[in-house]
């Protein structure tokens, strides 16, 4: 596996399970965490949560589906027992008062709450994602927000080099055909999250996807380590940064 520790600079993107590669990494890396882990919430019974994430999410051809992706077939119990564990671990490598920004939906907000002051971390917010172009449902409210809860690995001070940030972020999802996964956020968005992280400090995102945190770091100026499970998501996010700045650096394993 690559090597990151407090020496680490640039953006790397991990092939591996994050709570495995996590127990590798030595204490207070980490100046913030910006992640999208699986929600495990798309679906109204256990049967439907656990279809493939492109019967849940997409409504695409066949032929047009993205590939899925795993861990979002948990039920509420076992979602919240594994955020709490890897948020634990995350933690440790993370730097007192750094903070830490996680997107969830409306069904497991309330459990992301729970997880994250369970794991020690002190919950400080919710953040709105206003994603504009909901499907209309007759007689009902649109389901066009979804939401970013964030905290700090303890203490946060008052005087951080860090700016005012908004508390509502009003962009679009991507358009299908333009996106790389299946549930990517807005490259926009996230270049606005990571500035809660003060300059210098190593950014993680424990499910780096096809990379859009990393992305959205490295053209912030930070360094970056993303992790990602799906052996295709890791060569995409890696494409993604060669694309941007020439290089051909492969994805490193976890193994």
């Amino acid at each position: 596996m690559i090597q990151i520790d407090h020496n680490f600079s640039g953006t790397a993107i991990i092939h591996g399970d994050t709570l495995s590669v996590l127990k590798e990494i030595p204490d207070g890396v980490f100046g913030g965490i910006i992640t999208d882990p699986p929600y495990a919430s798309g679906a109204a019974d256990q049967n439907a949560r656990q279809m493939t994430t492109s019967q849940k999410y997409s409504s695409a051809k066949p032929k047009n589906v993205l590939p899925d992706f795993e861990g979002d077939a948990k039920d509420q119990r076992s979602w919240t027992r594994w955020m709490t564990e890897w948020l634990t671990e995350a933690r440790r490598c993370t730097r007192s008062g750094a903070p830490i920004c996680m997107f969830i939906d409306w069904r497991q907000l309330p459990n992301m709450t729970d997880a994250l002051q369970w794991a020690g971390w002190i919950w400080r917010g919710v953040l709105v994602w206003d994603k504009v172009n909901s499907r209309p449902q007759r007689g009902r409210f649109r389901q066009q927000a979804e939401f970013m809860v964030w905290g700090s690995n303890g203490h946060m001070p008052s005087d951080r080099a860090a700016p005012v940030l908004p508390g509502v972020f009003r962009q679009p999802m991507p358009a299908f055909t333009k996106r790389i996964h299946q549930t990517e956020k807005p490259l926009s968005v996230m270049r606005e999250l990571v500035k809660i992280v003060e300059p210098g400090g190593i950014i993680l995102d424990p499910f780096a996807g096809a990379g859009t945190t990393v992305l959205a770091v490295k053209q912030e100026g930070y360094s970056a380590v993303g992790i990602e499970l799906s052996p295709h998501y890791a060569e995409a996010a890696m494409r993604r940064l060669e694309q941007a700045d020439g290089t051909t650096d492969e994805p490193a394993s976890a193994a």
